[in-house]
């Protein structure tokens, strides 16, 4: 995950964050339900605890809880399939809309309000296209 600089990270955001990624760490380390929400009970308390220091004080607990995270961090964390780092990550490839030029008619002809709309719509676009832009001209279409 690109990592946005902190400079223009509000210090909410950035302890929202450490939070976040603090009970997905527990989530790795812990694979019981009930450990698990016993250890996240007591890191949202942790958090509470500190919630209303100034900010000098806050930001050196922040500093502070990141590296906890750093050091306690889990040697093989949890990832979600769909989720950078994943299995299954980027691998359900979405086909592109000219694919559906290359269906044979027998294809189309099992989705005939679908792809008379579509060819509605590639007319309109067309249209749209040459008001927008102009028409293409004739002498540039050949191949060179």
């Amino acid at each position: 995950m690109a990592q946005v600089p902190l400079a223009i990270v509000s210090h909410k955001r950035q302890v929202c964050s450490l939070y976040k990624r603090a009970l997905r760490n527990l989530e790795a380390w812990y694979d019981r339900r009930d450990i698990y929400r016993y250890r996240a009970v007591q890191m949202r308390a942790r958090f509470d605890e500190n919630k209303r220091k100034d900010l000098a004080e806050g930001m050196r607990l922040l500093a502070s809880g990141q590296k906890e995270l750093f050091e306690t961090k889990h040697y093989q964390p949890r990832t979600f399939a769909n989720s950078a780092g994943g299995c299954a990550f980027e691998r359900e490839v979405i086909p592109p809309d000219w694919m559906l030029d290359y269906w044979h008619p027998l294809e189309k002809a099992q989705y005939p309000e679908y792809f008379a709309k579509r060819e509605q719509r590639k007319k309109e676009y067309v249209t749209w296209w040459e008001k927008q832009y102009g028409k293409p001209d004739p002498k540039d279409l050949g191949h060179h």
